[in-house]
């Protein structure tokens, strides 16, 4: 079928990248990506969405089956980045990026680096304006994740337009996906692309 894309057994952040480049290519009115996981699923559907395509998706056997339509007249932007919009508070001096990558701040005694690396993300407020998103990798992931005591932090955070960011596949590889609480799915693309218009970026 014209313009279906087979993306099953692609990894992190193959299926959005094939999906992009075939929007960028060919500009198609209507599109369908398979897909074999959820991680995939909600990446291509936000992709799709961010370009303006009303998004449906349905269960094929083990597989999933995401298909994007629009309207005529609706071209996609030539330089389009798989970025999710920016949403301003105000006038921002600088975009920073926190990248949060474990459950445990620094090495040594694990106990006391997850009190440290929740204190932190309890202060992360204190970056003001300038915090643009908080993204949250392997083990990080949690965080996001119910019964977590950071999620009243992150829902905080993410009311004042802050956007909170886990990475899928770790998502998936915890077994998180369906016990998110806060924030959006992403991907490796949108993480290396944030962290290219970030002005900077904190790693911990």
């Amino acid at each position: 079928m014209l313009n279906t894309l087979d993306c099953r057994g692609m990894e992190c952040p193959g299926p959005v990248l094939h999906v992009r480049k075939t929007l960028l290519d060919v500009s198609p009115a209507s599109i369908t990506v398979l897909v074999d996981n959820e991680a995939a699923r909600q990446n291509v559907i936000r992709l799709l969405e961010y370009q303006k395509y009303q998004v449906t998706s349905d269960k094929l056997g083990d597989d999933i089956r995401v298909t994007g339509t629009k309207g005529d007249g609706v071209n996609i932007p030539e330089e389009s980045s798989f970025a999710l919009p920016i949403i301003e508070r105000g006038v921002r001096a600088k975009k920073i990026v926190v990248l949060i990558t474990s459950v445990h701040m620094g090495h040594g005694d694990d106990g006391l680096g997850d009190m440290l690396m929740f204190n932190f993300i309890k202060t992360l407020k204190e970056l003001g304006p300038d915090l643009w998103r908080v993204i949250f990798v392997n083990s990080g992931v949690s965080f996001t994740a119910e019964d977590s005591e950071a999620v009243p932090v992150l829902l905080e955070l993410a009311e004042t337009g802050i956007q909170i960011m886990a990475c899928g596949a770790c998502l998936a590889f915890f077994h998180l996906l369906d016990k998110m609480q806060v924030g959006e799915v992403t991907n490796m693309l949108d993480i290396v692309i944030s962290m290219k218009e970030a002005d900077s970026v904190v790693t911990v």
